[in-house]
């Protein structure tokens, strides 16, 4: 019987893969698509809101990998975590305030597959910019594999994230 081999967060860490583009979901390798101009540019966009705004409240990981073991690792455009020493390990879904994915060509990916992971691991909050539609979809509230409320804001709306309800983000475009 022929069986894919399913790698553990610790097999894969060791593999020699290129530095960025490539994640594991619960247990399968998946290479991201090359990142185009308009994400980009939103990812730095996104970027210096969050910088700027979150400075002294947490910790702001820009296209940078985090876990939920035992299997999966994901790099999400933006992550927003607490204010912790992440040199030794990478972030783990409980210290995730806010994950930002912006999505083009992987829109499907992320939300068929993506999401789900996040809710799964108990990601509090999760925003996709949808750039062939032009809105921001909003997940909160895990509950198993999926989020008990969903919204989506234009660009030039504000929403607070949850972890933050005093500070109002104006959604960029």
């Amino acid at each position: 019987m022929v069986r894919p081999y399913r790698f553990s967060l610790e097999e894969f860490l060791r593999l020699p893969l290129p530095e960025r583009g490539v994640e594991l979901l619960r247990g399968e390798i998946y290479q991201m698509a090359p990142i185009g101009s308009r994400h980009a540019d939103l990812v730095d966009r996104w970027a210096e809101v969050l910088l700027r705004t979150f400075s002294g409240r947490a910790r702001v990981r820009i296209q940078g990998p985090f876990t939920i073991p035992p299997d999966t690792y994901l790099e999400p455009d933006l992550l927003l975590c607490q204010l912790k020493d992440y040199r030794e390990r990478y972030p783990v879904p409980d210290e995730v305030l806010l994950a930002i994915e912006v999505a083009d060509t992987s829109l499907e990916y992320d939300l068929g597959r993506k999401v789900p992971l996040y809710a799964q691991g108990g990601v509090l909050e999760v925003w996709v910019q949808d750039l062939t539609q032009g809105r921001l979809l909003v997940f909160r509230g895990p509950a198993g594999d999926h989020y008990r409320e969903q919204l989506w804001l234009s660009p030039g709306e504000k929403l607070a994230p949850l972890a933050f309800p005093d500070i109002p983000l104006e959604v960029p475009w």
